[in-house]
């Protein structure tokens, strides 16, 4: 499939001439949104753990115009992370941004959530993200600027039955903010975004006795929908794009407004169909969550 049926609101070649690492880009929101860089004119450096999913991504992104890499990571490997940056500027040349994508989280109740498994979910959520963007900005960006996108997670008044994931990624938000003062000197911005439930292939990746909930989810959203893989890339492709020149520190949520939601005002009926809501899908390899659709 052709990278210019990736529909995109931003304007072709935006990013030509720019070389943007995602981790995570072997499925879900990372393969969505190297699909929008790439049809932008990026070329993109695609790392995760899995290394048969990158090359799948990569053969999806093969085109004559555009320069695709693959780098097998486990963000949490420190010595990794130093190697795989330093790939991507010897087989690219420069890096201009960072998304920080690649995570990930099972579902547990606090007591039963073993020292293991915290740990585990911790150095991939935060410990790995904040590896990534150290060595990212040692190797290259603290002499030539940039920009990083942090993509965290929905996990604004706590994230029970996930509190290994809720604390990382709190911290990683605070990461961020912290990140964007340090070093701004350095013509670096540090950004994040915060997916809310997302019709993404992560969602078939859940336990059976989660379903049930996942099927209910969008009743509690004041959008009524769950969000699409295209609407969270949009977000992280402004945020790296010069609009979002003047802004760092910041993080937008893409969650149809579930925080807002209260006791006093739960989600109410949609009245009517409006333009200014409907899904934007814009990613013509995006395919609708199993789960969902057994509903």
């Amino acid at each position: 499939m052709p990278l210019t049926d990736y529909r995109s609101v931003f304007r072709p070649g935006l990013f030509a001439g720019r070389v943007v690492l995602v981790t995570g880009g072997g499925s879900g929101i990372g393969r969505c949104t190297a699909h929008e860089l790439t049809a932008l004119g990026a070329a993109v450096a695609l790392a995760g753990r899995k290394a048969d999913r990158l090359e799948t991504v990569a053969a999806e992104l093969h085109d004559k115009d555009t320069q695709v890499t693959q780098h097998p990571l486990d963000i949490r490997d420190e010595e990794a992370v130093q190697r795989v940056v330093g790939e991507v500027l010897r087989a690219h040349g420069r890096l201009d941004a960072v998304v920080n994508n690649a995570g990930g989280q099972f579902t547990a109740a606090a007591e039963s959530l073993s020292l293991n498994g915290w740990e585990a979910v911790v150095r991939t959520n935060l410990s790995g993200g904040f590896l990534v963007a150290r060595e990212a900005y040692r190797q290259f960006l603290h002499a030539h600027g940039g920009a990083i996108v942090n993509v965290i997670a929905d996990m604004w008044n706590g994230m029970p039955g996930m509190v290994h994931s809720g604390a990382a990624r709190a911290g990683m938000l605070n990461l961020t903010e912290s990140l964007a003062a340090e070093w701004a000197r350095s013509g670096v911005r540090v950004n994040a975004v915060a997916p809310g439930w997302i019709a993404s292939s992560g969602l078939d990746r859940y336990p059976p006795e989660t379903i049930a909930q996942m099927r209910r989810l969008h009743r509690v959203v004041p959008l009524r929908r769950f969000g699409t893989e295209a609407e969270v890339s949009a977000a992280i492709v402004f945020l790296l794009s010069p609009a979002a020149a003047f802004i760092t520190g910041s993080c937008i949520r893409v969650d149809g407004g579930v925080p807002n939601a209260r006791h006093t005002w739960p989600a109410q009926p949609m009245e009517h169909d409006s333009d200014a809501t409907r899904p934007f899908d814009a990613f013509p390899l995006a395919s609708r969550p199993r789960v969902l659709d057994e509903s």
